[in-house]
């Protein structure tokens, strides 16, 4: 059975950094895209960022632009969220998710993702 666990969450102050990892455990198919959303307090689960299994497509959201970066490890089948310039409006429990269905465009749905992990807090303090 195939698992996803983030970690690397915590507090950190406004204008810092954290990254988020995030490692897949088990037998997992040939290629699936692979996703970080955020969920903050009273808000609904949003998109933050994706990345297709080469590395070659790339989506995030307007909000984290020039701030996160995606990347990935195939052979370590994990991926990672690099956040820079922490706002305090970025606070949210962090989840990592797996879109295992062939797409022609990443999708920014919660809807797409089969698999999720736990999920890790992010707190920005300003």
């Amino acid at each position: 059975q195939v698992q996803l666990v983030e970690s690397g969450g915590g507090w950190v102050q406004a204008g810092g950094s954290l990254t988020l990892s995030c490692a897949a455990s088990g037998r997992t198919s040939s290629s699936y895209v692979m996703g970080w959303f955020r969920q903050a307090p009273g808000k609904e689960r949003e998109f933050v960022a994706a990345i297709s299994w080469s590395g070659g497509r790339i989506e995030y959201a307007d909000s984290v632009k020039g701030r996160f970066t995606i990347s990935r490890d195939n052979a370590k089948k994990t991926v990672d969220l690099q956040m820079n310039s922490l706002k305090p409006d970025d606070t949210a429990v962090y989840y990592c998710a797996a879109d295992f269905t062939p797409r022609r465009d990443i999708s920014k749905s919660s809807r797409a993702y089969e698999l999720w992990g736990q999920g890790t807090q992010v707190t920005v303090s300003s």
